[in-house]
């Protein structure tokens, strides 16, 4: 049974999400077929031997299948082995096992991307040429993923293009493997369009410098050295510089002038980040926001608020959602605090909506007959403040600060210990 949950927790342990469950004994019986007696007693020895070492455990699988080449759960153990393998960078069985993993589910993106990659790292042309064929599959998969709207969409955009240029950039390499620079730097021109980074403009310069395009090269050796890119190793900076001067020293005997081209690259590479950005922020404003005074929330009609804009006052933040009936009865007594502090104008309510269907919502507040103009949509809020039950009230004092926070209420003292938390904020030093 260890066996099966290493199984199932292998088959999706390098998701970049939370950890996950371990699957019940039921599940497992359902997607594993147990083996004979025999098998079943020396798997669940070889099992126990390995305890939790992925390593151990790829040892002792490997033996069992020379004992039982024709195990009932081969392919079972082998996608064990492949996502081992690749959790341990073990280039040689990711490709070994990948690749029979591949026969049977074509269209795993993690299997695809880990071996392209590593069949480029093992080397040679029938390797190269493998690698080319799973990165062009890989990328024909992730161009069909629908488009990404709504909350979250920049950050999913982003892994979108950056996965569709990891794939042109194994492309490029399995390419220059085969002797084809040309088409290597098309791919890695691409690639970089896709999403520039250092590793693709190094790619890009090689290929060029590869193909005879000295001037060409050198341009995009100096965007590799120059690009933001918080990915890019000191080491990795160090052999873009190293092989920038070799380039140009070749082509002008000395490395005069070389400054101005490193200059221009650090202007043009800036211009390009710089406009990505902007794309993504106009998609969703919040995308890389850490401070909740920094977010950006949205109305029912679409008007942006920045939070920040009211730094400065006492926000009150009240998240409450059409479904929940406690937030119904806590609503006439927000309008209490309100009316005890309209006459100030640094003290700020926002009503909160937490719901996952804001099409519902305008009509809900027609229906109570409540005011709209303080009805802003969490767009991410709730998760950066943790926020998991509703209704729950947040104070910020004027330097953006919280202040207080309430979960739930009192009916009989909400009025009252709201406002006691205003005016606390109210009087807090900076």
């Amino acid at each position: 049974m260890r066996l099966l949950m290493f199984m199932a927790a292998a088959a999706i342990g390098c998701s970049q999400t939370a950890p996950p469950q371990p699957p019940s004994s039921q599940s497992l019986q359902q997607a594993l077929p147990f083996p004979s007696n025999d098998q079943q007693q020396d798997l669940q020895r070889a099992v126990n031997e390995a305890g939790a070492s992925a390593i151990d455990l790829t040892r002792v699988l490997e033996e069992f299948l020379k004992k039982y080449p024709n195990a009932t759960q081969l392919k079972d153990i082998e996608r064990a082995l492949a996502k081992a393998a690749i959790d341990n960078k073990d280039d040689r069985r990711t490709v070994l096992y990948g690749e029979r993993m591949l026969v049977s589910a074509p269209d795993d993106m993690l299997v695809l991307d880990r071996v392209a990659r590593a069949e480029l790292t093992l080397g040679g042309k029938d390797n190269a040429e493998k690698a080319f064929m799973h990165a062009r599959r890989f990328q024909e998969i992730v161009e069909k993923l629908p488009e990404s709207i709504g909350l979250g969409a920049a950050k999913r955009i982003e892994e979108r293009d950056r996965g569709i240029a990891r794939a042109l950039l194994y492309q490029s390499r399995a390419k220059s493997a085969l002797g084809d620079f040309s088409e290597a730097s098309k791919l890695a021109a691409l690639s970089f369009a896709r999403y520039p980074c250092e590793e693709s403009a190094r790619e890009w310069g090689g290929a060029l410098d590869a193909a005879g395009y000295d001037e060409q090269a050198v341009m995009h050796f100096a965007d590799a050295l120059m690009i933001p890119d918080a990915r890019a190793q000191d080491s990795d900076r160090a052999a873009d510089r190293k092989r920038l001067g070799e380039i140009y020293r070749k082509k002008h005997d000395s490395e005069k002038g070389l400054g101005d081209a490193i200059l221009e690259a650090y202007d043009r590479t800036a211009a390009l980040v710089e406009a990505r950005q902007k794309r993504l922020n106009a998609l969703d404003p919040n995308a890389n926001v850490t401070d909740p005074m920094g977010f950006t929330i949205s109305g029912l009609d679409g008007q942006k608020l920045k939070l920040d804009s009211l730094k400065g006052k006492v926000v009150i933040l009240d998240f409450w959602a059409t479904w929940c009936g406690p937030c119904r009865v806590q609503h006439p007594m927000y309008d209490q605090v309100q009316e005890r502090f309209k006459d100030r104008g640094d003290v700020v309510l926002l009503s909160i909506d937490a719901d996952e269907d804001h099409s519902i919502v305008a009509g809900f507040l027609d229906q109570q007959k409540w005011p709209k103009t303080r009805v802003y949509f969490e767009d991410g809020l709730q998760k950066l403040l943790q926020v998991n039950d509703i209704p729950t009230t947040i104070v910020f004092d004027k330097q953006g600060r919280v202040a207080s926070r309430m979960n739930g209420f009192l009916p009989d003292r909400f009025v009252e210990q709201l406002s006691e938390r205003i005016q606390s904020a109210l009087t807090t030093a900076p």
